[in-house]
C-alpha cells in the first residue's frame, strides 16, 4: 500500500466511487418482471451527505446501467454520474472535464480491476476490503469494511478527519 500524507488529502475536492461492489455488497437481484433491487448501507449515505456538506463533491462511476443507481445518486445528491463506464477510464476523462479538477484533487473508491486505471490516476486512490488483489496492491488505502458495509463511511471520515474538517461536522451532532 502507498504511503499518502495528510497535506496530499487536503487536496482532495471531490470523491468519486464505483457502485457496485462499493455502495454496495455486489449482490443485484433481479425479479421475475426484470425489476432491479439493490441494498445500500445507510451509514454510507450519511457519511457521503456528510462529505457534500463540507462542502466537497461527490461522483459515482458505474459500470453497468441501473435505473436504482441513478434513484440513489439523486436521494444523495450526487454531483456527477456516469454509467455504463466499461471503460471506466474514458469516464474518469469526462469526470476531469466536468468537474474542472485534476487528477490529484480526486479521491476513488473501487472494488475491481475496472477502478485499477482510475486507482493509480488519483491523488487518492482506496480499494474496499473485499477487492480484488490486483485493486488492492495499488491503492493508497485499502478499508477495513467491505464494500455495501460502511467502506465508504470509513474513507469519507478518514479523509475528513485527516484534514481536520471532521470536528466541525461533528458540532452540530454534540448539542
Amino acid at each position: 500500500m502507498t504511503q499518502i500524507n495528510k497535506t496530499d488529502l487536503k487536496q482532495i475536492k471531490l470523491l468519486a466511487m464505483d457502485v457496485d461492489g462499493v455502495l454496495t455488497d455486489g449482490t443485484v437481484m433481479i425479479s421475475s418482471d426484470g425489476s432491479e433491487l439493490k441494498t445500500f448501507n445507510l451509514l454510507d449515505g450519511h457519511g457521503i451527505k456528510m462529505w457534500r456538506r463540507a462542502g466537497l463533491k461527490a461522483a459515482m462511476i458505474s459500470g453497468r446501467e441501473s435505473v436504482v443507481t441513478k434513484q440513489r445518486a439523486d436521494d444523495m445528491e450526487i454531483d456527477f454520474v456516469y454509467q455504463p463506464c466499461q471503460q471506466k477510464l474514458e469516464c474518469f476523462k469526462k469526470l476531469l472535464a466536468d468537474s474542472q479538477l485534476e487528477p490529484k484533487n480526486i479521491a476513488y473508491i473501487g472494488d475491481d480491476v475496472l477502478d485499477i486505471p482510475i486507482v493509480r490516476r488519483v491523488g487518492f486512490g482506496v480499494a474496499v476490503a473485499n477487492a480484488v488483489d490486483e485493486l488492492k496492491s495499488c491503492a493508497h488505502y485499502v478499508t477495513s469494511r467491505a464494500g455495501g458495509d460502511g467502506a465508504v463511511r470509513e474513507v469519507v471520515e478518514y479523509i475528513l478527519k485527516n484534514t481536520g474538517q471532521w470536528s466541525v461536522l461533528m458540532e452540530r451532532y454534540l448539542v
